[in-house]
């Protein structure tokens, strides 16, 4: 599916949301992008430093979920047993979350536009779930076939660690709670395969952001353009209002 048109949101740059289901491959393409010397925001990254000691995030949910905080840190595995299968808790998890982080991305944007930056990226794990789509010009899915998918998660040394029976529902429950892989494909602007050998992937990658940052660099020329019209209509007025007055 095409990009949006350059115009079509109010970002001085090209601004691409990145996501994909657990064991896609987002975090390869992050990196691939990062190496290409696109600004990337990770959202994971994001959620760590809010965890961590001191973050925005421990206070709230020390007092919304009991126990999870641990040595000054929400420990993760503890606020995930906290909510996984529990839709109601897991709600109540991301109202308190979302905002941070929202919030977190917005600086991260400031920074790249005051920067000049043509092209910058968004990766967001439950991107479409959240509705950060909004947030985007265009939305960039990586996926792979499911026993790709299947094999790249319980090979981790967190679900190795668990028996398989554990490990498999844990997979399981994780990915009833994302919106199906064939479902962000359909809405996806542009889909990359990380099934396919990394070189592949690697090419796809640099040519997505090749054609990308001409897109943000014509936007800025188009708000410079349009600014200096406004200025200049402007001073007219001006100028006419003072001729007025002299007659």
């Amino acid at each position: 599916r095409a990009p949006p048109a350059p115009d079509s949101a109010g970002q001085a740059m090209w601004v691409v949301g990145l996501t994909g289901s657990i064991g896609m491959g987002k975090s390869a393409v992050s990196d691939m992008l990062r190496g290409l010397g696109v600004p990337v925001s990770d959202a994971d990254a994001i959620v760590h430093a809010i965890y961590a000691k001191g973050g925005a995030a421990v206070e709230p949910l020390s007092r919304e979920f009991p126990g999870v905080v641990i040595d000054g840190a929400v420990s993760r595995p503890a606020l995930s047993k906290a909510v996984l299968g529990d839709a109601a808790a897991l709600k109540r998890l991301e109202a308190l979350v979302h905002p941070l982080v929202r919030a977190a991305r917005r600086d991260f944007l400031a920074r790249a536009r005051a920067a000049a930056e043509p092209l910058a990226v968004l990766d967001i794990p439950l991107l479409y779930e959240a509705g950060c789509e909004k947030e985007c010009d265009e939305v960039l899915v990586v996926s792979a076939p499911p026993s790709v998918q299947r094999e790249r998660v319980l090979s981790r040394p967190n679900m190795r660690a668990m028996a398989p029976e554990e490990a498999a529902a844990k997979f399981e429950a994780i990915l009833a709670n994302q919106l199906p892989d064939a479902e962000k494909r359909k809405r996806a602007h542009c889909v990359i395969d990380t099934g396919a050998p990394m070189e592949s992937t690697r090419a796809a990658v640099a040519a997505f952001a090749e054609q990308r940052r001409p897109l943000g660099a014509q936007r800025r020329r188009r708000r410079r353009l349009a600014a200096a019209a406004a200025a200049a209509a402007a001073v007219a007025v001006l100028v006419a209002a003072v001729a007025g007055r002299h007659r």
